[in-house]
């Protein structure tokens, strides 16, 4: 927390500027006591001042130069002053030497103690330059990913990639041709997998029809088309995945599936899951993307209002019971299963799990595929599972009965079970549990919490622009009475730092604990109904008021709110 006299010197500088007004000041720094965050970041993010506008008065009042770091090549910051944990600690990147002389980047210019502890650390003596809170957060995660030898994609040779490079198979039924004429395919597929990392996709959609061939990926869980190359290429792309994916060539009769690894670097790597399906002009085929980087997230990034990381890490801190997160397909529901693992994942505790498919692999958790052509299922492996002694067990779905029964047995005889459901929300999460038959004494007593989620678009934060909506509207649409005209619903508006007004996801939850009167209405055969009122009874938001809260804070539009969380 700042002291005073920064904190006043900050916010006097901006008051003198005009970006505040004097009377603001006060309030301000009231609100600010409150909070954890830094005062930058609080004006930024909760004020919703501009952060380069507060940089360049920044400049101007104290005197030191602006940097924009979106122009800056992160690749010049000297590897041997990449100290993550000094890092981090200040909010602070060191740029480039000069002689003897560091130059480091800040957004806050009252922050000696910063300078003076980076110098006792490098040895060099240390020059302040200013830039925005946004552009100096990107810059520390690309500084150090690019340190942990995770290269540009950019600068990487599509032909030289590890992982891509697979030797053809030949094969008398596959019109492959000559080795020259598929060369091109062979770069050209590289080329739209590594556009897709970069831009971020989740999935890769390879789509032949009669007289057309078109590629999607799928941004921020919206699919855009990204190329229509000629349909005469459509067998040929399909043979190179297949080869690629490890996959008989030879077979356009029948769904396959594989798994393609693409090491960036010695250290970075990104799997793809490869589903193809016989259409009527050839096969579709369809890449999940699976990047580690996106299991160790942490819980603050995933998107929880206060209230519902608290009862997420009060359940996670549990010797046993139940969590359960439900939402449909593409909803984050491993995200927030992974997360909670890895803050479990520690030398003392004995963590496995059975997932179908496992699609990220975890550091020090016993992860188990399941196989059921060759007999390995949920129930099987669970069952297996209580006889190693396990402390905490994840199940990737319940999908019926048998597995419900054995999990359930588990979280009720001191495990901690963590599983996922298909289902809309909370309370239809504990309605299909009994549907499913298990009896309503077991769900009362083992289900610990339920995680519902869906993801939403973020709005960019570079381009956004205030929407004029009608209290009228608002207030419709569920928003508090009390609050109306305190806040301001943003709109997506588009530029070249984004797609469509919108940059990355954010996640929006229903999180509830099972208490001793939802519990009565499970024993009694209240329906799903009944549970939802009294969970808001008992002050938990439901997803809708959850997409709400966004739209309330600026992170997300009014019409993904809507898209999300309608029914």
């Amino acid at each position: 927390m700042k002291s005073f006299h920064q904190q006043s010197s900050l916010l006097s500088a901006l008051a003198k500027n005009n970006l505040i007004a004097a009377s603001q000041a006060e309030v301000i720094s009231e609100e600010y006591a409150k909070q954890e965050k830094s005062i930058i970041k609080f004006l930024v993010e909760d004020k919703k001042i501009n952060g380069k506008s507060i940089a360049s008065i920044f400049s101007r009042s104290f005197g030191y130069p602006l940097i924009d770091l979106k122009q800056f090549d992160i690749s010049l910051v000297p590897e041997g002053i990449r100290n993550e944990k000094l890092i981090r600690k200040h909010n602070a990147l060191p740029l480039f030497l000069r002689g003897k002389v560091l130059f480091v980047a800040m957004s806050d210019p009252t922050d000696i103690d910063a300078l003076e502890d980076i110098q006792f650390n490098t040895g060099y003596t240390t020059e302040l330059v200013i830039t925005d809170e946004s552009s100096l957060h990107e810059a520390i995660e690309s500084a150090l990913e690019t340190d942990a030898d995770a290269l540009d994609i950019s600068d990487i040779d599509s032909e030289a990639l590890s992982g891509l490079e697979v030797q053809e198979e030949k094969n008398d039924n596959e019109p492959i041709g000559q080795e020259q004429d598929d060369a091109p395919i062979v770069v050209y597929i590289n080329k739209i997998l590594l556009d897709a990392i970069k831009k971020g996709a989740s999935d890769l959609h390879f789509e032949p029809y009669e007289h057309s061939y078109r590629i999607r990926f799928r941004i921020d869980g919206i699919l855009n088309e990204i190329a229509k190359p000629p349909v005469a290429l459509a067998s040929r792309m399909a043979a190179r995945l297949k080869v690629m994916s490890k996959l008989d060539i030879a077979e356009r009769r029948v769904p396959q599936d594989g798994r393609i690894k693409l090491a960036l670097s010695k250290k970075k790597s990104i799997d793809f899951r490869v589903s193809t399906l016989p259409t009527m002009w050839g096969e579709k085929i369809v890449m999940r993307i699976l990047d580690s980087s996106s299991a160790m997230l942490g819980i603050d990034m995933l998107g929880y209002e206060a209230d519902q990381k608290d009862i997420y890490m009060e359940a996670l801190d549990q010797p046993q019971g139940m969590i359960l997160v439900t939402g449909p397909t593409g909803s984050g529901k491993t995200v927030s299963l992974y997360t909670g693992l890895n803050i479990l994942n520690t030398a003392e505790r004995n963590i496995s799990t059975a997932e179908d498919p496992v699609e990220i692999n975890l550091e020090g958790i016993n992860q188990v595929q399941i196989n059921t052509k060759a007999g390995l299922t949920f129930p099987g492996a669970l069952r297996s599972f209580l006889r190693q002694d396990p402390d905490i067990v994840m199940v990737g779905e319940i999908r019926d009965l048998e597995t419900a029964e054995i999990a359930i047995k588990a979280a009720q005889t001191g495990h901690l079970v963590l599983s996922t459901l298909h289902t809309n929300s909370a309370a239809e999460t504990l309605t299909r549990l009994l549907n499913m038959g298990v009896p309503a004494f077991n769900v009362a007593s083992s289900v610990s919490i339920i995680i519902a989620q869906r993801l939403a678009r973020r709005l960019c934060t570079q381009c956004k622009a205030p929407d004029d909506v009608p209290h009228e509207h608002l207030r419709q649409l569920g928003f508090p009475e009390d609050k109306l005209g305190a806040f301001t619903i943003y709109k997506p508006v588009g530029c070249d730092d984004c797609t469509g007004g919108y940059k990355g996801r954010v996640g929006i939850y229903e999180v509830v604990k099972i208490t001793p009167e939802v519990a009565s209405i499970i024993m009694e055969g209240g329906n799903s109904l009944d549970i939802a009122r009294q969970f808001q009874k008992e002050g938990y938001n439901n997803l809708r008021q959850s997409g709400i809260v966004k739209a309330m804070s600026g992170i997300t539009s009014l019409e993904e709110v809507n898209r999300v969380t309608a029914n």
